[in-house]
This record gives structure tokens, sequence and C-alpha cells, in this order.
């Protein structure tokens, strides 16, 4: 990277020395308590993790400590169990969430999200084979997001159930799905991503932006964009990129850190 340049006034060496502090602070095993990913930290099978990761990034907006009481709701009417419940639920089981709500996902939308998991896991070993399968066929990993949207969308379904799943080919910011590809693909020891897909590289990851990780980032001059879509999150991504080009989003922990425990 060009270390002339400046963000707001600021070198931009002194801002990466800045994020990379930020980084290290909040990602560290203190932080997954009162993260939604503590919920797959529940589990030891990658499978169960995958799954459980899921849902609990499907419900992850709002307070955390709401998504995680919803995520483990979810949870426990699975048993525990989220991959074996998966594959062997059938629509009797499916009635165990007919009263489950987390603020506009409902219950009909509970019920499709399992079914579609359940017509993926029966022709798929793991989410990560159907993005990589739109990878491989149209060249991109955005490409390979739709195609996972689009295989998961195939059962039958009504059209309000597609808003929790984020479409970024539509210009969606897609905040929890690319939350969920940090866990999934990010491994830097430290306790809090996982790592278990290893055919995605950190280097491809998006930078999952809300509102505290945009306003942030819009303070410390990385991103002009007003809107909190998906063109924002290219250009947040692309400025990342020249701190580290290998894994550009583990600074969402330093925006995330900054924005919403430090208001900064």
């Amino acid at each position: 990277m060009s270390f002339k340049r400046k963000y707001n006034g600021i070198p931009a060496a002194e801002l990466k020395d800045f994020l990379e502090e930020k980084y290290l602070r909040f990602n560290n095993p203190s932080f997954i308590e009162k993260d939604p990913v503590s919920i797959p930290h529940m589990f030891t099978a990658n499978a169960d993790r995958e799954i459980s990761g899921f849902l609990a990034a499907a419900i992850a907006w709002g307070r955390r400590d709401l998504i995680l009481r919803s995520s483990h709701r979810l949870l426990d009417a699975m048993g525990n169990a989220p991959h074996d419940f998966i594959l062997s639920a059938g629509e009797v089981e499916l009635e165990r969430f007919s009263g489950f709500v987390h603020r506009t996902f409902n219950s009909y939308d509970c019920m499709t999200f399992m079914r579609a998991l359940k017509n993926i896991y029966s022709n798929y070993n793991s989410l990560e084979d159907v993005i990589i399968e739109g990878r491989n066929e149209h060249g991109t990993l955005r490409d390979g997001l739709s195609h996972l949207r689009n295989v998961f969308f195939s059962i039958n379904h009504e059209r309000r159930s597609e808003k929790h799943f984020a479409d970024v080919m539509s210009g969606a910011a897609g905040k929890r799905l690319f939350m969920y590809l940090r866990w999934m693909v990010r491994d830097d020891s430290m306790g809090v991503d996982f790592g278990i897909w290893k055919r995605i590289s950190p280097s491809e990851l998006y930078i999952p932006l809300d509102l505290h990780s945009g306003n942030t980032a819009r303070k410390l001059g990385l991103l002009t964009r007003k809107q909190n879509d998906f063109r924002a999150v290219e250009e947040l991504t692309a400025e990342l990129r020249r701190f580290d080009p290998d894994d550009p989003v583990k600074y969402d922990f330093a925006l995330f850190g900054l924005g919403v425990n430090e208001e900064f």
C-alpha cells in the first residue's frame, strides 16, 4: 500500500497501526460470550457449527442478548443436535417452531429455513459446496453466494422469507451473510473464527457492514458512500485490502469494537 495516502488527514501507516491495535484488542476469546459467534462455539462437529452458525447469523439483528436467546430457543427445539435434526426432521418435528418469532423472522420463515437446509444437506455435504459450485461456474465469491441463495429457495416457499437471506446480486450489503462467512473461513488462531471452510480464501471475503461499522469507517475516512449497500461494502473492503490484502475482514473486529464497545 502507499503509506503517503491519508484518510481524513490520518497517514495510512498510522491508521493501519490503529486498526491493528483494535483488531488485536477485540479478536480474542473474551469477545465470544456475548456475540452470536458463541452459538456455533457450543459445538465441536463442523456440520453442527455450520448449521447453528447459519441460523444464528440469519437472525443476528437487534440486541445481542435477544439474538442469543432466540438462537438458543432454535437449538433447544432441535435437541441441540442441528445436523441430525436437519437430516431427520419431518413436518411433525417442524411444528416445534410454530410459536417462534424473532423480530420479523416468524415461525413460517423458520420452518422454511429448516426445509431449505434439509434440501441442501440431502444433496450436498456442506453449504460451502454450494458456494464453490456457483463460484466455479461464474468466477466470483459474490456469484457463489447468489447461487447458494438460489439453491436455498429452490423449495416451495412464500416470498416473504427471501428477505431474511441477503441478495447481494441486487445490491444488499449482506452484513449477516458476510459475518457468517468470516466465522467459517477465517482461521487466525485467535479462537473466535473457525476456519472450517478451506476452499474459500480469507482474501476473497467482504467486510460485514452495518450501521455501527459504517459510521466508524466514515469517521476514519475509509468509506465515502453514504448508503450501507453492496457498493459501500466493495469500497470499504477495497480500502481494508490496502492494509492487509490476505485478510482484510480481520478489521471487522476493529470497526465493530470501535463502533459498539467504545462508541467511537
